[in-house]
């Protein structure tokens, strides 16, 4: 299997990232990641077909927001959280905490 691509982190625009984060779904994904660092697309599907979770895991993965790493037959994903915290400072913060409140 080849590994997925990822976009270098300063050629990732905000208004992706904040495209990404526009969707229910992808924000629970990116709330999950948060708080367990690391998962498989399995653990992160919720139930949800495959093809509808294969496409909001692309839209994650081109807004630079997911890393997506191949281990054997799972998926494994992370936060690239690091990375958008040098790019945008205090973005992530503010939606995840906005997600929070509302």
């Amino acid at each position: 299997m080849r590994a997925y691509p990822h976009p270098n982190i300063d050629d990732v625009a905000v208004e992706h990232v904040l495209h990404a984060l526009s969707d229910p779904i992808r924000l629970d994904i990116v709330h999950h990641l948060v708080r367990e660092g690391e998962a498989s697309c399995a653990t992160l599907d919720g139930g949800r077909p495959k093809s509808s979770m294969s496409h909001h895991f692309r839209v994650l993965r081109s807004s630079g927001l997911v890393h997506t790493r191949i281990a054997g037959v799972q998926h494994m994903n992370t936060l690239r959280r690091e990375e958008l915290d040098r790019r945008f400072p205090g973005l992530l913060d503010a939606v995840l905490n906005a997600k929070s409140q509302g």
